[in-house]
């Protein structure tokens, strides 16, 4: 039995990927899943294309406008293309989705290998009972950029033990 504020090993996470679809959508369940956690992939990019307004109680909250930037395949026969990326800041879509139970918050943090390139990824805490597919920050510090090919692994997932919650994540990014 877990007790609060435990990590879930990976023999945990596979059993609530099993039981309760903790996790749908990934691309190759034995490469993702690691000792402690679940990584993420890319299914989009985006670009920012305008500011952002953030209030506090929400009500004159505004996203910024983003443009999807495609990725290139370097040659016909290429099954999946790479995106280009300059230094900055980008929006990404995971393929995954995750089904958060009201007993569970997860934590995410940059693959190491993101970091050894100057790269690195901003994450916000998934609360529980977010259900959806998740978007994170990707910050690029390389003066040169990066490669990001389709599907590549950039986040790691990370799941706590918690009390279990008497009212679950409502927000409006719920069933992104």
């Amino acid at each position: 039995m877990l007790k609060n504020g435990s990590v879930l090993s990976r023999q945990d996470i596979l059993k609530l990927i099993k039981e309760k679809k903790l996790i749908c959508g990934y691309i190759d369940l034995k490469t993702q899943l690691t000792p402690n956690g679940f990584d993420l992939t890319v299914e989009n990019i985006f670009s920012f294309d305008s500011s952002g307004s953030l209030d506090f109680s929400n009500k004159e909250r505004v996203l910024p406008k983003v443009k999807e930037l495609k990725a290139r395949r370097k040659k016909p026969a290429d099954k999946f293309g790479w995106w280009h990326l300059k230094k900055g800041a980008y929006k990404v879509r995971t393929n995954e989705s995750v089904k958060i139970p009201l007993d569970l918050v997860a934590v995410a943090f940059s693959r190491s290998t993101l970091l050894r390139m100057g790269a690195f990824v901003q994450n916000a805490v998934w609360d529980s009972g977010f259900e959806g597919k998740s978007e994170f920050i990707l910050v690029i510090e390389n003066p040169r950029g990066i490669k990001v090919k389709e599907n590549a692994r950039l986040n790691q997932l990370v799941f706590l033990k918690s009390n279990k919650a008497d009212k679950g994540y409502e927000g409006i990014y719920k069933n992104l």
